[in-house]
């Protein structure tokens, strides 16, 4: 297995993530642009995982060619993001935003499939891999902080613009092989979609990540509201994701002793009450950097556990659609309407009562999985 080479796609697509998803919104913002127009412009970007990843699953399940699909997908994005360096009107940015993001959302469903191809049975070790993401966003993340703390969120595009080469060479560097079938014996795909604890995981994935919307979004803008510099925003980014990385390294022991629907329940329990602080206490450093910790649980545990659970239920040639439908429908349509109802809410309720929304988002995942996803006994 070239853990190297898997490692190194996930830094550098992590490292993107960590450039794009806390600091875009302030470079939105320094441009001028209302929350409003910001939650619109981020949720375009989740918006295509609705269509992108199912397309190009599609494609991807019936050749077999996942990672000719990674390296299209990473050198597309590229060009198209190059759009920003051309205007920044709004009706623009709507166009870049919209191609350089269909093609980018294409690539991980189809690498994550690699990877698990790679794995077999030993699918407990994708956290060990996964890991270098985390990685990769904590060093953009808290690097980005000062730089833009002195050289302006002007620079933003061209740093977005180094990683995206990075991750199509990285691209370049997995061999094709990796990507073939396992099997291509498998259930229909609307069998497998008719049982209620697959129903049951994708509306969890969708309402989690709607309850992200605010985080995603406003976070960082929230918090140089309330006082917080850039570089302590970008610390306290990169410190939630430093404690994802301690949940990667622990998720292999963790599943065989407290099982997937355990740690699931946990993680989105810990979502509500993380909301719950963001929202009222921004002003208190502490509880933000106990807020950040618990990351770990509303990112950590959910998607180690949610993409196992993918990985189960979506086997041979429904395992690209498998990995394409968790990413359009919780990062895609669950990212998109908590972008642009946070973008709504953030200026008229305010942004403690969208972080109450986000939390109530949270409770009703629990509840949906408290009822409907069994136990692995079962």
């Amino acid at each position: 297995m070239p853990y190297w080479r898997l490692s190194g796609f996930y830094l550098f697509y992590f490292a993107l993530v960590g450039a794009l998803i806390p600091y875009w919104s302030l470079y939105l913002k320094d441009l001028g642009f209302s929350a409003r127009d910001i939650g619109m412009l981020m949720a375009l970007v989740m918006a295509t995982k609705i269509i992108s990843p199912n397309v190009w699953g599609w494609v991807a399940d019936r050749t077999g060619k996942r990672m000719m699909i990674v390296r299209l997908g990473c050198l597309l994005a590229a060009v198209a993001f190059a759009g920003v360096f051309l205007g920044d009107d709004y009706w623009w940015l709507v166009l870049v935003m919209l191609v350089f993001s269909f093609f980018w959302n294409a690539t991980l469903p189809q690498f994550e499939a690699t990877t698990f191809n790679y794995l077999g049975k030993e699918s407990h070790r994708y956290s060990g891999i996964r890991l270098w993401g985390s990685v990769g966003f904590i060093v953009a993340v808290a690097a980005l902080g000062p730089v833009l703390d002195v050289q302006g969120a002007a620079i933003l595009p061209i740093i977005i613009m180094v990683l995206f080469v990075g991750m199509w060479i990285s691209s370049l560097l997995v061999p094709e092989q990796a990507a073939q079938h396992l099997s291509l014996s498998h259930e229909p795909l609307r069998k497998v979609l008719r049982r209620p604890e697959v129903m049951a995981l994708l509306v969890v994935c969708f309402l989690l990540q709607v309850s992200h919307g605010p985080y995603y979004t406003f976070y960082t803008i929230y918090l140089e509201d309330h006082g917080y510099s850039r570089s302590v925003i970008g610390q306290l980014w990169a410190l939630g994701v430093l404690a994802e990385v301690g949940v990667f390294m622990l998720m292999h022991r963790w599943v065989r002793r407290f099982g997937l629907r355990n740690l699931l329940l946990a993680s989105l329990a810990l979502t509500v009450v993380r909301w719950i602080l963001i929202g009222q206490f921004p002003e208190l450093s502490a509880v933000m950097i106990f807020a950040q910790v618990l990351h770990a649980a509303s990112f950590g545990i959910y998607h180690a556990v949610a993409i196992q659970l993918i990985h189960r239920n979506f086997t041979g040639k429904n395992q690209g659609r498998g990995q394409a439908l968790y990413s359009s429908l919780s990062f895609g349509a669950g990212g998109a309407v908590g972008s642009f109802a946070s973008g709504l809410g953030w200026d008229t309720i305010g942004p403690a009562n969208v972080y109450w929304l986000a939390a109530l988002m949270s409770l009703a995942a629990f509840i949906v999985a408290a009822l409907w996803i069994r136990p692995e006994r079962e």
